[in-house]
């Protein structure tokens, strides 16, 4: 049986999760839900004061990335517009960083996608 495998991306977890339920709901079973970034790492689990110096880098300040390879990520991270706030992409489908991976039966492919975009997905 030929199958598809669909990712989309969503802004949400509760809005993959409310997917996920729909897809369940219409009979699929192969589908998963994970966040992913740009930058290494589950982000920052304490309040940094950038005023008192005891921060890594202004990669891991302002992106709450985890550069464990070493200073020369961080230092590359920090170019990067989000970090200085100085230039906006403006582009809101860059921001979906909840992942809902499915693997649906080819003939049924078109269904589950109507589904997944119903609730906000991005294919």
């Amino acid at each position: 049986m030929k199958e598809r495998n669909i990712l989309a991306g969503f802004h949400t977890e509760e809005d993959a999760g409310k997917a996920k339920e729909a897809l369940q709901q219409a009979g699929f079973s192969i589908i998963s839900i994970d966040r992913v970034g740009q930058f290494p790492g589950n982000g920052n689990e304490r309040i940094m004061n950038p005023i008192s110096g005891e921060i890594p880098s202004l990669g891991n300040l302002t992106l709450a990335g985890d550069f464990p390879s070493g200073r020369d990520a961080s230092v590359l991270a920090a170019v990067d517009p989000d970090a200085s706030g100085m230039a906006d992409r403006g582009d809101d489908d860059m921001n979906r960083s909840v992942l809902l991976t499915a693997v649906v039966p080819e003939e049924r492919g078109d269904e589950a996608t109507e589904i997944i975009r119903s609730c906000g997905g991005m294919i």
